[in-house]
């Protein structure tokens, strides 16, 4: 995958539209900025992104539990939480284009030029040296490379130092000095930089007035704090233990774009993982370990995957680092990892007057657990996963095919079942529909007797199914059908009464979550 394709981006989208993953949402009246339906292949790829994360983090870990917690809160939630006073984006104008940008992102952007030379360099090393080509020795010496990266690290450092003191003035000045232009207009005419808060609010009941004010959830952790107590209690949870959440939140993002990576209404999967303090460290690099070890055992190609250490820190965290993924508009923002302290429920205790706090019964002493969290955009993931597996081929018949290589646990159906003929007097398609009444309870199945069996290859090859069994006449003579792989294209002779055994081995869950 190239770096900053905004073809490859392109063509995911339309091919995400067209074969039934992600459609513009009110698309017949024009549709809605960065809002999004799932289609009937997308809805099965993300049920079963869900599935895999679930049974990893809940059924995986006989210390972690699940709730499901609604998606209105009390509003002094956000206010103890911090997202009242402090959930603000720097936001800049540029007067000509009249167009609003993010302004950290504007400078992040600008920062992945020099992400892209220091990668075009590691691309040229690797031609020219092959096998002896030692990368880690190559970054830490070559010239370039320590020229764009002292670059990286002085604008890092720089816009991390006034997004902590909330120095508008200087992030303003920053993106003049880096001659940062609007990508529309070709302009430099900027405003200032103005702070503006990202939740959605709303009324609740029939007056509406500020006392009934209340606000559309912009995370699902803080669910999960003052569900603390509940679930410890009725569980008998002892520390360590996590409570893990999917659910939709909201953000009001001015710069929503770039397909599903960054919308308004988008779903998170999140996990709590109280600890005694102390031990937060620990448990941090334990939890930076446990997930992207989850993210490789995908097989999307471990140089998609790299960690980034925060450097201007939340208010509540004493450690926080992202898993980013290489998508086609560079390196972004996949999943965090973060140390949270005992911020959420301490300030959960002094605006509710209810302690949240565990009897250790060895110290025979209470204390208010630290936290730490890991939290994945599920909608981010469900693109990471698209664009690694889009690919287009040219086959050794100089045929061309753009084929979805979906890992087979993850994939809309796990197998087609498509007859040779389509004629009901040749017996055919009612085997091929007695095979698929019996595959359907294991596997989500296609059944596709339209076009020729090539076309029909190539449709299922364009949506992911990883294995496409044919019937056909030497079916009804032996009892065997051939299994094709939608990868490597090979096809092979199984009997009827050993297929669904050979189709579990290759598509089941079990194989993800025992390599993860």
């Amino acid at each position: 995958m190239a770096q900053n394709d905004d073809n490859l981006l392109k063509k995911i989208t339309a091919h995400a539209k067209e074969y039934g993953f992600i459609f513009p949402s009110s698309e017949i009246y024009d549709g809605l900025a960065a809002a999004y339906d799932y289609g009937q292949n997308g809805v099965e790829l993300k049920n079963n992104i869900k599935q895999y994360w679930w049974k990893s983090m809940v059924q995986m870990h006989e210390n972690i539990v699940g709730i499901d917690a609604s998606i209105f809160m009390h509003p002094t939630t956000w206010k103890a939480s911090g997202h009242v006073d402090a959930f603000n984006d720097p936001l800049i104008d540029n007067k000509d284009s009249k167009k609003r940008y993010r302004a950290d992102v504007l400078i992040e952007e600008h920062i992945a030029k020099y992400e892209a030379k220091i990668e075009k360099e590691v691309t040229k090393a690797e031609k020219r040296f092959g096998e002896a080509f030692d990368k880690v020795q190559f970054l830490a010496t070559n010239p370039n490379v320590l020229r764009n990266q002292a670059k990286i690290d002085e604008i890092e450092n720089r816009l991390g130092t006034s997004l902590e003191k909330g120095d508008l003035a200087d992030i303003k000045a920053l993106i003049e000095e880096l001659g940062i232009a609007c990508p529309i207009s070709g302009s430099k005419n900027w405003t200032d930089v103005r702070q503006f808060n990202l939740m959605f609010s709303t009324e609740l009941g029939s007056v509406a007035d500020d006392s009934n004010k209340i606000y559309l959830r912009p995370e699902t952790a803080q669910g999960i704090f003052v569900n603390y107590l509940n679930v410890q209690k009725t569980g008998r949870m002892k520390i360590p233990f996590g409570i893990a959440q999917i659910g939709k939140a909201f953000r009001n993002e001015i710069i929503a774009r770039q397909f599903i990576f960054r919308m308004r209404e988008f779903e998170q999967m999140e996990m709590q993982f109280f600890v005694k303090p102390g031990e937060e460290m620990e448990w941090y690099e334990s939890w930076k370990e446990k997930r992207i070890n989850w993210h490789k055992a995908l097989g999307l190609g471990e140089d998609n995957y790299r960690f980034h250490d925060h450097i201007n820190l939340a208010h509540y965290a004493n450690a926080a680092a992202d898993i980013e993924f290489r998508f086609p508009m560079g390196f972004k923002e996949l999943e965090g990892i973060h140390s949270r302290t005992d911020f959420d429920l301490k300030a959960h205790e002094e605006h509710s007057g209810k302690k949240l706090q565990f009897f250790d019964t060895v110290e025979n002493k209470s204390y208010v657990p630290y936290v730490i969290e890991t939290s994945i955009g599920l909608d981010r993931m469900f693109l990471a996963v698209l664009s690694a597996a889009y690919t287009e081929e040219t086959l050794e018949d100089g045929s061309e095919r753009t084929v979805l290589k979906i890992p087979a646990a993850l994939a809309p159906y796990q197998v087609a079942v498509l007859p040779l003929l389509k004629k009901e007097d040749s017996g055919l398609p009612q085997k091929a529909r007695e095979i698929m009444s019996d595959l359907k309870f294991d596997f989500n199945c296609q059944y596709d007797e339209k076009d020729a069996i090539g076309k029909r290859y190539r449709r299922q090859d364009a949506i992911g199914t990883p294995f496409c069994v044919t019937v056909d006449h030497q079916t009804l003579e032996d009892n065997t059908v051939t299994i094709r792989d939608r990868d490597d294209l090979s096809q092979i002779r199984v009997s009827v009464e050993e297929l669904k055994a050979k189709l579990k081995e290759v598509t089941s869950l079990e194989k993800l979550l025992r390599k993860a």
